[in-house]
């Protein structure tokens, strides 16, 4: 049919001022994309001269169609290669149906022989279609010939199941009729019953004639439709309308109208371009699977051709027609022999004249109607050749059930037959497994045992498996051959790190990185290990060194600025590290799927990890400084989640370690791992703010060894406080110290066991030696000898500010000041032996976290504030002053007194609960300050109408409204009422000289309700709230004293275990001590061991080996309980009876097939 337009197309549409955007990114469609249009009428002999060949009325011809006499007469057959022309297509754009959804479709009309390529972008990239990772073109059941119900079960509970599952492409003629329709509504439902928009993947797709589709002149628009309103006649009937459930239509045009057939040639080429592109993940090219459904004797052709070009099909068995003859002559013909036809003049092989036969009946019972039963014999014999491309499904015994693991089955078929010239001729069926993520049948196809598998073939189906998050087969992949040591190197390392998707904030951060290095945003591809470094700097702080600096030649390199230059030199050059192994394979992919946050990946690189505790910890601090960056609240939470779900993997292996072996859990604790950049457990747990893990028995068990040194840890507290006035009560009995058998069992028993490097023991010292040293070097006793001396600390300064605080040199200071002075001199020396004398980290970092502290922040201000105060008293002009500052710098040195008291079991709680409801109070005080601010001005403004002095004005506008809360009311100001005896003038000249304004009486009625309404908010509402708001805070610590108490006293032990036995003052002769000892002597520390020790070769091995046992031992003992869940023996159960189902329809199967082979015999014998 033709419009009544001109031919030449794009004019006649009209100007419109606004153009929306779809329409301008599709302008250039009828430029390229042509319609075809009948330019030569060839009589149909049936309708007396009225209708063309093509279907279209006489009338409806042009005239250009009319006037060649000739040729018409001489023309017996009407071809549309011949007999029409192309023109720009006059119908695409969008498409909404009325009294349908909102949702628009995409609709193109285009000629048969346009490119399918064009038309793959078109509905890729313009049209935002996903790219399909399985497309099924569904063939037959058009027209109104009645669907069987299990056909429609078969599509709705199988093809769109699986195809959502996949995130295929359906192909079909898109029209409400047949199987077209049925198609749609199964869409339909499953995408009504998707949960989210990401589980409906499934895209529907129509391929029809043009001139087959009713009501197409509303399609028509030159300038294209956006969106083209379309009508259905009685939506309940079947039609040869659009069906509204699909997302796009192509309809093809041939220039016929009302004639079914002008698109197979179209569909067939798109198909066979579609199978020759990539999936969406890159890694196979798209598998296409025609499904035949039923059919006519013409389908036979359309078989013959797609199976030419190895396209495999899936016959629906018992569906009807055409479908029922496939099955028939493959299943029932199959083993008839080949033999030498005769006849032909060639010698190539044939069919026996006895298989013809056979082909031939059949024919004629599926197909009595037809005259041309050679060419249909033809046909259904070079398909009998192609068999091994075609599966038979029975789904009437079937069931829809298993519909995906057949589909799977038939294009793994297919990817044999075209890779059997190849080696591996299973790879492309184990690529298929994984790109549509069916690990079962890997398994029980690929992965049971008769075939083997090379390294080389895994490779590629290993990182598919790992870019797009399918844990399952990354484990069987692992189990089934694969060496981790051989695939991971760091350049595909790097590679897995460029696969990271946009958007996460993952990528952002290795874009900051890259920006740093290159000076500009730069390519994904230009992601190397030295931004992965600086993003895990970023999250892990100073716990541990920098990753990844030995694979760039960076490890002697401190400086930043050195490093990143370095690394600019090596990455401009070729790069030869990407060629190395990975140093820790597992434990670099572990860290490659925590940053994005997987789960399920992220749990199974920990099972094969080693240092199963640090690493649990490892990951918990990354995703737990990862949700600090993290914006979405969902993702945010689900960091925490897996946060918190490594910790407590952490806590239950070191609970099996500790069960199993406590000194070598002791052991495990204060390692030093090489793996996470020389950090250890306690130090990895600190930074991860792990409490739970703090809190186990074990944790806290060496903590106390740690803290009691020597000692017993039930020693009284009044023992050590008598023992610290009168020392030579330590040589008695008083205080019991463990016997020297435990010591030794203790340090010497984990050579025995871990085979463990010890640091040389110290030469045995005489009794009253070795005696006065297990006392004075435990920190417990440092720990009380720092509290006493800064108890005398703060009574000596308080005295000389209330006592013996002399005015300026030369008549002061007093000989107490200066002890004063010289005893914070050792406290400023303490503090900075503590941040640059103490570990391996630069200076930079030993600065970072001494000022992460709280305490430390709190130490520093109140030095700074004594020193401003010394230097400011030393001079007349600000000796008042620095006495100011110096009582203020007191108050500071007080509220230090709280972090020694962190140690105390009910002490320590509340510490943190204080600390916790400040916060509470900066909320409270900003409601309070509006609410003062709003009274104030409106209580000053109404009193007095002038009062320029801005001393009165303040005290009125912000200090008199608090005190209200507290219950200083001034009534005799406030209520005219009352008689107020300060004299006042309404002069304003004796006002701005200072004088007392008189109050405003006319509006004081005012001044008492906004009074009123103000303490009704401030003392029963706001107050109240803050009550709340404490009370909140104190049961939620107070529920949890215990954990918190225990994972704040690691701290406080660490600090006193590395101060010197003495205290400020007498501190200054432990550092002398000290500096004699380390840099002039050489001496190494032993105590420094009690918190990180060292091991290598064999002991090292042995305690890693040992913890890999307790950690396979958990998780033994984790899937056990598992199994034996209520839940879990239930899926059991079904399972097992849908096993039985399965095999009793496979026996059901063989048994009818066999009746029919019998039932065949007895026919032709």
């Amino acid at each position: 049919m033709r419009d009544t337009e001109g031919e030449g197309g794009g004019g006649g549409g009209g100007g419109r001022d606004k153009i929306s955007k779809s329409e301008k990114d599709q302008s250039w469609i009828p430029k390229i994309i042509k319609k075809r249009v009948c330019t030569t009428f060839v009589e149909d002999s049936f309708s007396n001269g009225a209708l063309c060949q093509c279907g279209g009325a006489r009338d409806a011809h042009a005239s250009v169609a009319l006037g060649d006499y000739f040729s018409t007469a001489i023309v017996n057959h009407w071809d549309s290669a011949q007999h029409s022309s192309e023109y720009p297509t006059d119908a695409f754009g969008e498409l909404q149906f009325a009294g349908a959804s909102k949702r628009h479709s995409y609709y193109l009309r285009l000629s048969w022989d346009t490119p399918p390529s064009m038309v793959y972008t078109l509905m890729t990239a313009h049209w935002g279609l996903p790219a399909p990772n399985l497309v099924v073109s569904v063939v037959g059941g058009e027209g109104r010939t009645q669907v069987k119900t299990w056909v429609r079960e078969v599509l709705r509970q199988g093809l769109v199941k699986a195809s959502q599952s996949t995130g295929a492409w359906i192909l079909t003629a898109g029209l409400r009729e047949g199987v077209g329709r049925c198609v749609g509504e199964a869409v339909r439902d499953h995408a009504t019953a998707a949960s989210s928009v990401s589980l409906n993947k499934v895209v529907a797709l129509g391929i029809a004639s043009w001139g087959l589709v009713h009501n197409r002149d509303q399609l028509v628009n030159p300038q294209g439709s956006f969106p083209a309103k379309y009508y259905v006649q009685n939506p309940s009937r079947d039609s040869c309308c659009l069906d509204n459930n699909y997302q796009a239509f192509l309809l093809v045009d041939d220039g016929s109208v009302g004639r079914r057939g002008g698109e197979t040639g179209f569909r067939a080429k798109l198909e066979d371009y579609i199978s020759h592109q990539r999936t969406g993940s890159g890694s196979i090219d798209i598998p296409v699977l025609c499904m035949l459904v039923s059919g006519e004797a013409n389908m036979l052709e359309r078989v013959d051709l797609s199976l030419k070009t190895s396209m495999p099909w899936l016959v629906l068995a018992g569906s009807g027609g055409m479908a029922d003859f496939l099955s028939d002559v493959l299943e029932n013909l199959s083993s008839a022999p080949v033999v030498q036809s005769s006849g032909e003049g060639d010698s190539e092989a044939g069919p026996s004249v006895d298989l013809k036969d056979r082909v031939a009946e059949r024919v004629k019972k599926y197909f009595p109607a037809e005259a041309e039963t050679d060419k249909l014999v033809e046909r259904a014999l070079s398909i009998y050749q192609n068999r091994d491309l075609i599966t038979i499904y029975h789904g009437e015994q079937e069931g829809p059930n298993d519909f995906d693991t057949v589909l799977l089955k038939t294009l793994v078929g297919a990817s044999k037959q075209r890779a059997s010239v190849d080696a591996s001729p299973y790879n492309e069926e184990l690529k298929l497994a994984v790109t549509w993520n069916r690990v079962d049948i890997a398994k029980s196809e690929l992965f049971n045992g008769d075939i083997h598998w090379r390294y080389e073939d895994l490779e590629d189906s290993m990182t598919d498996a790992l870019v797009n998050d399918k844990p399952q087969f990354v484990r069987l992949f692992t189990e089934n051959g694969l060496n981790i040591l051989d695939y991971l190197t760091y350049g595909r390392l790097e590679s897995l790190y460029r696969s990271v998707a946009d958007g996460t904030l993952l990528y952002q951060l290795l874009q900051r990185r890259l920006v740093e290095r290159l000076g500009t945003s730069g390519p994904v591809m230009e992601i190397t290990l030295f931004e992965v470094s600086g993003v895990l700097e970023l999250l892990m702080g100073d716990v541990c060194q920098p990753f990844y600096y030995d694979a760039l030649d960076l490890r002697q390199i401190t400086s930043k600025r050195r490093a990143l230059r370095r690394a600019s030199k090596l990455l401009r050059g070729d790069c030869l590290y990407r060629e190395r192994r990975c140093l820790f394979p597992w434990a670099s992919l572990f860290i490659w799927a925590v940053l994005q946050n997987r789960s399920e990946m992220a749990t199974f690189f920990w099972e094969m990890a080693g240092e199963s505790v640090l690493s649990a910890l490892s990951g918990c601090k990354i995703l737990r400084e990862l949700s600090k960056y993290e914006v979405e609240t969902e993702t945010k939470l689900s960091m925490k989640e897996l946060a918190q779900r490594f910790e407590n993997l952490a806590h239950d292996v070191f609970s099996s370690c500790y069960r199993s072996n406590e000194s070598r859990s002791f052991t495990l604790l204060i390692r030093k791992s090489p793996v996470w950049g020389g950090t250890t457990c306690l130090q990895m747990g600190m930074g991860a703010d792990a409490r739970l893990f703090f809190s186990h028995d074990g944790v806290q068990s060496l903590l106390s060894q740690i803290w009691w040194g020597d000692m017993k840890r039930n020693t009284e507290v009044w023992k050590l406080l008598l023992t610290f006035f009168c020392p030579l009560l330590c040589y008695t009995n008083l205080i019991s110290f463990r016997d020297h058998e435990d010591q030794q069992q203790e340090e010497e028993g984990k050579p025995n066991e871990d085979g463990m490097r010890q640091p040389r023991p110290p030469p045995k010292r005489p009794f009253i030696v070795s005696r006065w040293r297990q006392f004075w070097f435990a920190p417990v006793t440092s720990f009380l000898g720092n509290v006493l001396m800064y108890f005398l600390f703060l009574l000596l300064f308080a005295y000389v500010l209330l006592v013996d605080f002399k005015p300026p040199p030369p008549a002061g200071p007093a000989i107490t000041e200066y002890v004063l002075y010289f005893w914070v001199f050792t406290i400023v020396c303490e503090e900075i032996r503590e941040t640059f004398f103490l570990g391996t980290m630069t200076w930079r970092q030993r600065i970072r976290v001494y000022i992460q502290d709280v305490w430390n922040k709190c130490d520093l201000t109140a030095i700074i504030l004594f020193v401003i105060g010394l230097i400011c008293r030393m001079f007349h002009w600000s000796y008042g002053f620095g006495r100011d500052v110096l009582c203020v710098d007191y108050m500071v040195f007080t509220l230090r007194l709280i972090h020694i008291f962190a140690i105390h079991k009910q002490l320590g709680p509340k510490i943190i609960i204080v600390g916790k409801m400040m916060k509470d109070v900066f909320f409270f005080l900003f409601f309070l300050g509006v609410w003062l601010m709003a009274y104030g001005v409106a209580n000053q403004a109404l009193i007095y109408s002038y009062d320029p002095r801005l001393d009165r004005i303040f005290r009125r506008v912000f200090y008199r409204p608090y005190l209200h809360i507290f219950g200083q009311i001034p009534v005799e100001e406030m209520d005219v009422g009352k008689d107020w005896d300060m004299p006042c003038t309404d002069n304003i000249t004796l006002i701005e000289d200072g004088a007392e304004p008189c109050r405003t009486l006319y509006s004081n009625w005012l001044v008492v309700i906004l009074l009123v309404i103000y303490l009704l908010v401030t003392n029963i509402l706001l107050i109240n709230l803050l009550i709340a708001m404490f009370s909140y805070t104190f049961s939620e610590v107070q529920a949890n004293s215990d954990i918190y108490w225990k994972f704040q006293r690691y701290n406080l032990i660490v600090q006193y275990h590395s101060r010197p036995s003495l205290a400020p003052p007498f501190i200054i002769l432990s550092h002398i001590n000290l500096f004699i000892k380390r840099t002039i002597r050489k001496v190494p520390s032993v105590k420094i061991h009690h918190f990180v020790l060292q091991l290598r070769g064999k002991a090292a091995n042995r305690l890693m080996t040992w913890e890999t046992i307790q950690k396979e031992d958990f998780l033994t003992a984790q899937n056990k309980i598992q199994k034996s869940s209520d839940s879990e023996r239930l899926k059991r159960i079904v399972d097992g009876l849908v096993k039985h189902l399965t095999e009793s329809r496979d026996f059901d199967h063989r048994l009818r097939a066999l009746e029919n082979e019998v039932t065949l015999n007895r026919v032709f014998y």
